[in-house]
């Protein structure tokens, strides 16, 4: 693992998109926050929220489980190829938070890191959801991130502060060290009838409650 990084930051509000009436599905009129757009200079971090961001569905997303949403740098060369999207920009996927130098292996479950005078915590893998595939005109790219592993991961707020990009990231506390995000990603979607897996994963006090509930159910 390198030296980690915030190398960009990005936020947005819930908005309409689309055209009523128009023909094709992906035009048609939808409400989302994942448009996110990158911030220069300093940007409050919150309990629930940076400053200027927020999402249409608090059913699925945000709240203090899901504060923020991390995705690695690393991931976007290999997304730009294979997309045929060579412009493809930081934030395409939906994060608040693009770290260079750590990926789904580097990171774990319950890891603090700080960022500033920011402290966050890992608490669960990013699931993705519809609204990336239609965000990109791509069906399959849920699936995609779900076959690969890079799916990038969620931090509740500790402490709050102001970030800047080009700020460094360092970790200060893994009470977890075997549970990965790239474990803690296999497990909830390829390890369905692993029983212990499961089960060892719902018992990490860090992992996000909707995780635990549904790990335990099984």
């Amino acid at each position: 693992m390198t030296a980690a990084r915030l190398v960009s930051i990005q936020v947005g509000l819930p908005r309409f998109h689309g055209t009523p009436g128009a023909a094709d599905p992906h035009d048609r009129p939808w409400s989302t926050g994942f448009f996110k757009e990158p911030v220069a200079g300093p940007v409050r971090v919150g309990f629930t929220n940076l400053a200027g961001d927020g999402q249409a569905d608090l059913a699925n997303h945000g709240g203090v489980d899901k504060a923020v949403l991390a995705y690695a740098a690393g991931h976007y060369p290999g997304w730009r190829d294979e997309l045929g999207m060579p412009d493809l920009p930081f934030g395409a996927f939906g994060e608040n938070l693009t770290l260079s130098g750590l990926t789904e292996a580097d990171v774990c479950v319950g890891d603090r890191w700080r960022v500033g005078p920011v402290l966050f915590e890992v608490s669960q893998p990013r699931q993705p959801c519809w609204k990336l595939a239609r965000r990109w005109r791509v069906k399959d790219l849920p699936a995609r991130v779900v076959a690969t592993g890079r799916c990038g991961w969620y931090l509740r707020v500790l402490e709050e502060g102001e970030v800047v990009a080009g700020l460094a990231a360092e970790l200060v506390g893994r009470p977890n060290p075997d549970w990965t995000v790239a474990r803690a990603h296999r497990v909830m979607y390829f390890g369905k009838f692993d029983a212990a897996e499961s089960g060892a994963l719902a018992a990490v006090p860090e992992l996000s409650l909707s995780w635990r509930e549904e790990l335990s159910g099984r």
